[in-house]
C-alpha cells in the first residue's frame, strides 16, 4: 500500500503472475470453459493453471463419472470435457445419449425412440424398427403409415442443469414422406401436470408442401430445419430450469390426430433436449 499525494491510500497494481498456480486455477474455475481457453494465452503460468485438471473438473457436471462408460479413458479432464462436447455417449443401455454444450458445459440429452411412448410403435403395419449407420442409436423407428400420430417423452428435471434455458427438438429424416402437409403437428414442452410451451410444425419440408386449402401458412407454424449431422429438426418448445428440488418431470409431446388422414415416411431418431448457452 502506498499513500497518495492527497493523503488517500492506493493499492499497487496486482501482479497476478506472482500468485501460486493452484490459486490461479481456483480463480479460473469460477469462470467458464471459454474464459479458461482465453486466459491460457496470458502467460505460461496461466496456461498451466487454465489447463489443469482442477479447472476442467469444475466445468464437468456433478456425478459425471456415472455417465461415462468405463471403457473410455482420457489423459486429462480437459480432454474428457471436449470429448463430451463433441461425441455424445450412450447411457441407460443405449436408450439415451448425453453430451455437454461446449460453451457453457450444460447437460444435454437425446431420448431414443425406445425411451419414448409412440402410439402403435410395436405394430408392424404402422411402424418398424430399423438400423441405419447415421443414427445415434442402435435402432430407430420408421413410420410406415398411421392416422393417429402421437409421440411422448419424459425426463426428470433433476437431470438437467439448474438455472438453464432448454429447448426440445423432434429429430427425424424424411423418406417418401406423405400426409404431413395437410395439418400441422402440435408440439409441447412443460412440467407434467402444467400448461407448457407450445409450437406447431409441418413435418414435410416447405418445398414439398401442397396446402389443401390453398391458404397461406400461418407465420407461427414451423417447417423442418436441416442440422449439421444430416437430420432434420423442429422445435417443440422451451423450458427454464430454475433448479428447484423435487421439480418433477419434463414432458415433450408431438400430436396430430385431428386430420384423420394417413401419413408416413419419417425415420425418427428421437427427442433432443438442448441447453441454450
Amino acid at each position: 500500500m502506498e499513500e497518495g499525494g492527497n493523503g488517500e491510500l492506493s493499492i499497487d497494481t496486482l501482479n497476478l503472475n506472482a500468485l501460486p498456480q493452484d490459486c490461479i486455477a481456483t480463480i479460473i474455475s469460477f469462470t467458464s470453459p471459454r474464459d479458461a481457453c482465453r486466459l491460457s494465452i496470458v502467460s505460461n503460468i496461466f496456461k498451466l493453471a487454465a489447463e489443469s485438471d482442477a479447472v476442467w473438473e469444475s466445468f464437468l457436471p456433478s456425478q459425471y463419472q456415472a455417465l461415462i462408460p468405463s471403457s473410455l479413458s482420457f489423459s486429462s479432464k480437459k480432454e474428457l470435457y471436449l470429448s463430451l462436447c463433441e461425441n455424445p455417449v450412450l447411457i441407460e443401455g443405449g436408450r439415451k445419449s448425453f453430451w455437454l454444450e461446449k460453451v457453457s458445459g450444460k447437460k444435454c440429452y437425446m431420448l431414443s425412440p425406445k425411451d419414448l411412448y409412440i402410439e402403435w410403435v410395436n405394430t408392424p403395419t404402422y411402424w418398424r424398427w430399423v438400423s441405419i449407420p447415421e443414427a445415434r442409436f442402435e435402432e430407430v423407428s420408421e413410420l410406415l403409415s398411421v392416422c393417429w400420430f402421437e409421440i411422448r417423452g419424459k425426463i426428470s428435471i433433476s437431470r438437467l442443469s439448474p438455472m438453464t434455458l432448454y429447448k426440445a427438438y423432434l429429430v427425424f429424416k424424411v423418406h417418401d414422406v406423405y400426409g404431413f402437409d395437410y395439418y400441422p403437428v402440435n408440439l409441447s414442452v412443460g412440467v407434467v401436470g402444467t400448461e407448457g410451451s407450445k409450437r406447431a410444425a409441418y413435418l414435410e419440408p416447405e418445398r414439398d408442401r401442397i396446402p389443401i386449402d390453398l391458404q397461406p401458412t400461418p407465420n407461427d407454424v414451423q417447417f423442418p430445419m436441416a442440422r449439421v449431422d444430416g437430420w432434420l429438426e423442429v422445435e417443440m418448445g422451451e423450458f427454464f430450469n430454475e433448479g428447484c428440488m423435487n421439480a418433477g418431470e419434463l414432458e415433450m409431446s408431438a400430436l396430430e390426430i385431428e386430420g384423420g388422414n394417413w401419413k408416413g415416411g419419417l425415420i425418427f431418431q428421437g427427442i433432443e433436449i438442448r441447453a441454450i448457452a
